[in-house]
């Protein structure tokens, strides 16, 4: 069962593929912002999986991030993720999220998933192809 509080806890280290420069984000070499909201989803969906039913699991729809300071690569970083709200139809989940490298935030905000039935989810998006 979901639960307002439940929280999520993951880490890596910043490895040179994660890198603004080799994902396409950026010139510069430092942990890419697109990869740090990654780490941010994952860890959100990891933290509820278990209390979905089975078939089901969470899409990102939402996310309001600020990436406020720069990781090089070694370094490493771990994302914290709370449940704070469920929405009335217990389809929409809302998190605060943060991202913290071995010397503090490095991002922090909120993000917003939806639960899906992931078989139909899948071929829905799969009938985009099949209608062109």
């Amino acid at each position: 069962m979901l639960e307002i509080g439940t929280k999520g806890y993951s880490e890596l280290t910043v490895t040179e593929d994660l890198l603004a420069n080799k994902v396409g984000s950026g010139l510069v070499a430092v942990y890419a912002t697109p990869m740090m909201i990654a780490g941010i989803e994952g860890t959100a969906a990891s933290s509820v999986a278990a209390a979905l039913e089975a078939g089901q699991t969470t899409v990102g729809c939402q996310m309001n991030v600020s990436h406020v300071a720069a990781t090089p690569a070694g370094m490493k970083v771990h994302f914290e993720t709370e449940l704070t709200a469920i929405s009335p139809n217990g389809k929409m989940l809302t998190f605060r999220v943060a991202a913290f490298d071995e010397t503090g935030l490095i991002g922090e905000g909120e993000h917003q998933r939806a639960i899906v039935w992931k078989e139909r989810f899948e071929q829905k998006a799969q009938a985009k192809l099949d209608s062109n």
